[in-house]
């Protein structure tokens, strides 16, 4: 889980350039001067100069007033909480959590570390609210489930001064296998679909040719008509033979001969 710092759009003007500026020599000796400092009043020194960056924070350094690197510093990013759902499957989450202080009094009374807490009650909530869902509904819910861990978040933490904005789950993997296994299923249920829609279309063809056929016999006209419709289709195709079809009645005198 990641616990977003607030951060401000600034103008093109005032974006970092990629060209690196050196520090100069009166910079370098600055530097070698602090260097110097650190050395002489060692041990006690090292207390001032060491930073300790969490995993949910960065840090810009600043040397002699110019930023170092437009990359920030820091240890790198969480590892996703590993979670088992209702239907045994080991998912790996990554989730993040918007909160603020709205209540300093209380942050620092009635917790001892404020951020430590909220994190480890977010992943503790995280893996219960996941774990009574199956991976389909994880995968297909995550508005609804994110809703959920805010609430419950929202009432635990709201005693120690914090308010949570808002949850986001970023991201659900699985194992290669299970992904291979649900493309199959997939495949399989889309192939499925396909043959009942075909077996439905030939069901609705043959059922309108047997209605035209009723038709056909009621009427003997349309028969007619029919006929000459085929007549005229296979003169206006330029074939080289015509094929005029007959009646079984009218061949009825030569079978008798």
């Amino acid at each position: 889980w990641y616990r977003s710092p607030h951060t401000g759009k600034s103008s093109p003007h005032h974006r970092l350039s990629d060209k690196k500026e050196g520090i100069g020599a009166c910079g370098w000796i600055l530097v070698s001067l602090s260097f110097l400092f650190v050395l002489i009043t060692f041990p006690f020194s090292i207390w001032m100069c060491l930073k300790i960056v969490k995993e949910y924070e960065r840090a810009v350094v600043f040397r002699l007033g110019r930023i170092v690197s437009k990359k920030a510093k820091g240890p790198g990013e969480c590892s996703a909480s590993e979670i088992l759902t209702k239907d045994s499957v080991t998912t790996q989450v990554d989730g993040v959590v918007y909160y603020k202080i709205h209540s300093a009094v209380c942050s620092v009374a009635n917790v001892t570390d404020v951020h430590l807490a909220t994190n480890l009650l977010a992943q503790t909530t995280l893996r219960n609210v996941l774990g009574t869902q199956s991976l389909s509904q994880i995968l297909s819910g995550r508005e609804e489930i994110a809703h959920n861990i805010q609430s419950i978040l929202d009432n635990a933490t709201g005693k120690w001064g914090i308010q949570v904005a808002r949850v986001e789950i970023k991201d659900v993997r699985i194992p290669m296998e299970m992904q291979r296994a649900m493309a199959a299923e997939a495949e399989a249920t889309r192939d499925a679909r396909a043959q009942i829609i075909a077996a439905e279309g030939e069901r609705n063809a043959s059922e309108a040719l047997k209605q035209a056929s009723m038709v056909l016999v009621e009427a003997p006209s349309a028969l007619q008509l029919r006929y000459l419709q085929t007549l005229t289709t296979l003169a206006t195709e330029k074939n080289s033979t015509i094929v005029f079809p007959l009646p079984m009645n009218m061949l009825q005198g030569f079978y008798k001969q």
